[in-house]
């Protein structure tokens, strides 16, 4: 193992202070870039070398990206193994494994996707007998996600809606929901995060005892943490008290789905003796990179204050240009691809960033047009294709016979002739008499409503899953190949037609292999959980040497030497929703603070003058966080401008604006006007440009605006001047 000198030669005075601090809480608020995951990799040593066994350490991140680079920079140093490495979610699926007994549950239970959820969601309303379009599955799952986050059990949130009509619906879905997933034995993300909270609440005993097992605590990424995470990190410290958390408000950006920026923000108010260390000196980006993301950033009120500084050489301003639509802005986006490519960058090194996956498709045509070879990190499509997901609901209904999502999936898949019929009514023997489906067709016999030729074919699938079972032992791959061959998937896909789905299910075994390789004990329940367990992050491919694609909040936690975001307009970034809410404002200011911190040389940015939506071309409001960026050098594509360029966004001169006179567009300057969206403002510059007439209109509300008078009318209050 490497000596303490060695181990801390290598930091910063503040980072030694974070990782030599020995007993009790403390915060580390580490801004973007400042080696906060050298700091826990060191302290995990630093306190192996002090005498503490490595597994009483544990050490918790968000993604699994996150927590294999840990034990990979562990292993580098040469850090005895034994460490608990792990995300919140597989640590809390291990747990409820580990304690099933306790925790009311079978330790084969299965971990639901989105795609299962959504299944689990669509058998709910239809089992209640709802209008699917009024009760749409992916907006309640995001409902019951939310209270599960809030710990709020179906009977408490049923109770909260006695009298109120449309919540005492919710609550019957929730519960219903609730239900389906007990009777499959199935838990979904949420779940598992609510009942390992439960059981620390619960059993004083146990909580005890995993105390005593993990007498350090680290959390990384505190400030994305909710209810239930705080609840678990909290319980799993409460005796020795050793809580060492690391983050930065500034990069809170998933409320969305449950994170509660409060957590790190009372940090100090939890526990009063915390020690605090800042982080602010950035290893990653440029000067100029880190001032703009400062300039943002210091808007936002919900936080805690710092200054960003670097030792890394000078690089180039970042760039705006504004282009006069998608497809244009697009081609400018290859453009800028090849010049990096020509200035020297590998295509692995750029990365494009967006606000909503949507906008990928124009993006991706103008790639395939110019021949620029690309990815998209958009994480899990893999795992969602059928032929994939087919071959995983083989391996859980294997391990988990309750599993009727898993069942129905491939009871007919390839096709044995079992239909709908039959499905049905062997899930209704199963819930007349209380029994899993693997039990009822095992005695599929005793199913008097089917006839004898749907028995034989029941029987039949059901002495497959018998035969395979028999050889889990084998590896994962060995399994797999088993599934594969004795399923009959493999000589359905055995022509030249189904060529792409059979090198798909070649990737998956791959994936196995490679899985039994890096495993110690490989397991097929482990195998499936890492697979339920990821992310969109695990889906990057940083060998790939291709251009990367991503939305925003899927750029957390990477980095790349030339960084393009796209789509700087209000409605795409900040968001339409976050125009009302303050928080959701500066969650909108952060999520783009973190992109521009993935920069580590190149940064620019691109807008578009009118954009497509639902199928209209719409003209777009440049956004407005671009008033509080200083330091942008800003270029004028010339369909947009038609040639005629500006130096900043301040002077932006359209007229000459000594004129009063009337123009064509029916305005004057500093005449009274009324938006739909942004209330009453005064016109300051205009520009007669006929059917792309345009003014700057300065809104009480909501500051300067450009408005394209054709797409978005303005309503005089008073008369011309």
């Amino acid at each position: 193992m490497t000596t303490t000198h060695d181990n801390l030669a290598s930091l910063t005075p503040f980072q030694t202070e974070a990782v030599t601090h020995k007993d009790g809480p403390m915060l580390v608020l580490a801004g973007p870039g400042s080696g906060k995951t050298r700091v826990i990799t060191h302290r995990v040593a630093w306190l192996i070398e002090q005498g503490v066994a490595p597994w009483n350490i544990l050490a918790i991140t968000f993604t699994n990206k996150a927590a294999q680079e840990m034990r990979d920079r562990l292993a580098g140093v040469q850090v005895p193994r034994g460490s608990m490495i792990s995300t919140f979610h597989a640590l809390a699926a291990r747990l409820l494994r580990e304690f099933a007994d306790k925790a009311g549950l079978s330790s084969s239970f299965t971990i639901y996707d989105t795609a299962d959820q959504k299944a689990a969601m669509r058998q709910t309303i239809k089992n209640l007998e709802l209008d699917s379009q009024r009760y749409q599955p992916v907006k309640l799952l995001a409902r019951i996600s939310k209270f599960k986050n809030d710990l709020v059990t179906p009977e408490q949130y049923a109770q909260e809606q006695e009298g109120d009509f449309a919540g005492s619906i919710v609550a019957r879905i929730y519960k219903a929901y609730h239900a389906i997933l007990t009777t499959n034995g199935a838990l979904d993300f949420d779940d598992l995060l609510i009942r390992l909270s439960y059981l620390l609440r619960d059993d004083t005993e146990l909580r005890q005892s995993l105390n005593q097992r993990y007498q350090y605590v680290l959390v990384d990424e505190y400030q994305d943490t909710n209810s239930c995470q705080y609840q678990i990190a909290r319980g799993l410290s409460l005796d020795h008290r050793n809580l060492f958390v690391t983050g930065d408000p500034d990069q809170s950006i998933y409320a969305w789905r449950g994170a509660d920026i409060k957590n790190i923000l009372a940090f100090e108010e939890d526990y009063p003796d915390a020690k605090v260390v800042r982080l602010e000196e950035n290893f990653r980006s440029t000067p100029e990179v880190l001032q703009l993301a400062d300039e943002l950033i210091s808007h936002n009120t919900q936080r805690k204050a710092k200054k960003l500084f670097t030792s890394n050489a000078s690089g180039p301003p970042p760039q705006l240009t504004e282009y006069n639509d998608e497809y244009t802005e697009a081609g400018g986006m290859a453009d800028w691809i090849m010049a990096g490519k020509i200035g020297g960058i590998d295509y692995r090194d750029m990365a494009v960033f967006y606000r909503v996956n949507a906008m990928s498709r124009v993006l991706e045509q103008a790639l395939r047009e110019h021949k620029i070879p690309y990815q998209i990190v958009r994480g899990l499509e893999f795992f969602q294709r059928k032929e994939i997901k087919d071959m995983l609901s083989y391996l859980r209904f294997m391990v988990n016979a309750d599993d009727q999502i898993s069942f129905a999936r491939i009871v007919n898949a390839p096709l044995r002739g079992i239909g709908d019929t039959t499905i049905k009514r062997l899930l209704d023997y199963a819930k007349e008499y209380e029994m899993s489906i693997g039990a009822v067709i095992q005695n599929v016999d005793a199913v008097h409503t089917l006839n004898a030729g749907a028995m034989a074919k029941v029987r039949k699938f059901s002495q497959l899953i018998d035969d395979l079972r028999s050889l889990n032992s084998l590896s994962v791959e060995g399994t797999l190949r088993s599934v594969y061959d004795l399923s009959g998937m493999q000589a359905m896909l055995d022509n030249p037609l189904n060529e792409d789905q059979a090198a798909n299910v070649e990737e998956l075994i791959n994936s196995a292999t490679q899985y039994d390789n890096e495993t110690e004990e490989p397991s097929l329940d482990e195998y499936l959980q890492q697979i339920a367990l990821m992310s969109d992050t695990d889906a990057y491919d940083e060998h790939s040497g291709v251009v990367s694609l991503m939305s925003l909040h899927a750029a957390k936690g990477l980095e790349f030497p030339a960084v393009l975001i796209v789509g700087l307009e209000d409605g795409l970034i900040p968001h339409a929703r976050s125009t009302n809410s303050d928080s959701e404002l500066e969650e909108e200011r952060r999520l783009l603070f973190v992109g521009i911190t993935r920069a580590k040389q190149k940064l620019a940015f691109s807008c578009a003058g009118h954009r497509t939506v639902y199928g209209e071309s719409l003209a777009t409001i440049r956004s407005q966080f671009l008033r509080e960026l200083g330091g942008l050098d800003i270029n004028y594509n010339e369909s947009a401008t038609n040639g005629e360029t500006t130096d900043a966004w301040e002077e932006e001169v359209y007229y000459d604006s000594t004129d009063s006179q009337i123009e064509p567009t029916g305005f004057s300057k500093d005449q009274l006007v009324r938006h739909i969206k942004f209330g009453l403002g005064r016109v300051k510059q205009f520009q007669t440009d006929g059917e792309n007439s345009k003014a700057v209109v300065e809104f009480q509300t909501s500051g300067k605006k450009t408005i394209y008078l054709k797409y978005a009318a303005l309503e005089p209050v008073d008369l011309p001047s």
